[in-house]
């Protein structure tokens, strides 16, 4: 090969190879994330507090406020980026928007907006109605609404691109947006086995079978909303309400995680009964070592005194690290499902 020739060979090989970089870096490109809190219309009733969280390539001004180091940018910061997806957050019960701060994060850092809603009825401030699951993602679909047509960045997102995160209760709410149909009435069953869970000793206590507590679900109260295409779930809780055919409408991607040490939700009744019941098998992942609430960011220390129960890990279980893999799956999962999704539609 003459010198000109060779020479040349290496010069392309070159350009190929920077291109395939650039292409890398443009994927890979991490923004700055910016915060706003906002209150939405929730029918005829009080509004739903919201968080959103977004792209931004303005400066982080600080680590947070304490409990929550967000390490966001300032107030206001403008929104960066076109045909944004977006992904819904569904908190645990008793929890709030900031429920799954860190994760949030993440996803705006990838160059996700992430809109995330406190429950009415099921939130650390209102527990009044936390057994009447079917208001839940009725208040999701109605996040969704909103930030497609009434945020004030809604020409941002891509409509096509919607995913949904839940934690606990919360995935059951997202299991149920996907299409699942839980039949409540087994929890009869379960408390039999389990009488011991503290939602079997509260229905105990109330003098109440799941039977009395659960006749007044709404007709068609189960309804999915098709513009969610891919689901994160996290220790759902009802589990053991689905089966094969309650959950044979869910034909999206899942991934779903379970912890091995979950005593709070113990084997096999609820990730479990998830994973052998879907149509398709979801990408699944067990958590070595890790506790319930070990999905929930590492707690700072004024959060720990606030709530210990939900920040002491298991002995051994190092959350801080389980949540940089765990935030970085996610956003994985979400990349790969939501263009996957896109592409069968062009």
């Amino acid at each position: 090969m003459s010198r000109h020739r060779y020479l040349l060979r290496v010069v392309m090989i070159f350009a190929v190879l920077l291109s395939v970089q650039t292409r890398a870096d443009a994927h890979q490109h991490t923004w700055n994330a910016g915060f706003q809190k906002l209150e939405i219309p929730n029918g005829n009733e009080p509004a739903l507090d919201l968080g959103v969280w977004y792209p931004t390539n303005a400066p982080v001004v600080s680590g947070g406020t304490e409990p929550f180091e967000q390490g966001i940018a300032a107030s206001g910061a403008p929104v960066n980026g076109r045909n944004l997806p977006l992904i819904v957050i569904s908190h645990g019960g008793g929890g709030t928007f900031v429920s799954h701060y860190d994760t949030a994060v993440a996803l705006a850092r990838a160059g996700f907006v992430v809109a995330a809603v406190s429950h009415r009825g099921d939130s650390g401030a209102d527990q009044s109605q936390v057994l009447k699951l079917w208001r839940r993602p009725a208040q999701l679909q109605r996040v969704i609404t909103y930030m497609l047509q009434s945020w004030s960045e809604h020409e941002r997102l891509d409509p096509q691109k919607i995913g949904a995160f839940g934690f606990s209760n919360g995935g059951f709410t997202v299991l149920v947006a996907a299409g699942g149909v839980p039949d409540l009435g087994k929890t009869d069953a379960y408390c039999r086995a389990n009488p011991t869970h503290d939602l079997c000793q509260a229905l105990k206590s109330g003098g109440v079978s799941s039977a009395t507590v659960f006749n007044d679900v709404p007709p068609h109260a189960w309804i999915a909303d098709p513009r969610i295409k891919a689901i994160v779930v996290a220790a759902p809780a009802f589990g053991f309400a689905f089966d094969k055919a309650g959950l044979a409408n869910v034909r999206i991607p899942v991934q779903l995680w379970g912890a091995a040490n979950d005593q709070h939700q113990p084997k096999p009744w609820f990730e479990d009964v998830v994973r052998n019941a879907l149509p398709t098998s979801p990408e699944y992942h067990l958590v070595s070592g890790a506790g319930h609430y070990d999905f929930l960011p590492p707690c700072s220390s004024h959060l720990a005194a606030i709530v210990p129960s939900i920040c002491v890990d298991p002995t051994g279980f190092d959350r801080a690290a389980f949540h940089k893999l765990f935030d970085s799956e996610i956003v994985r999962f979400f990349r790969a499902a939501l263009n996957a999704a896109q592409d069968k539609r062009s």
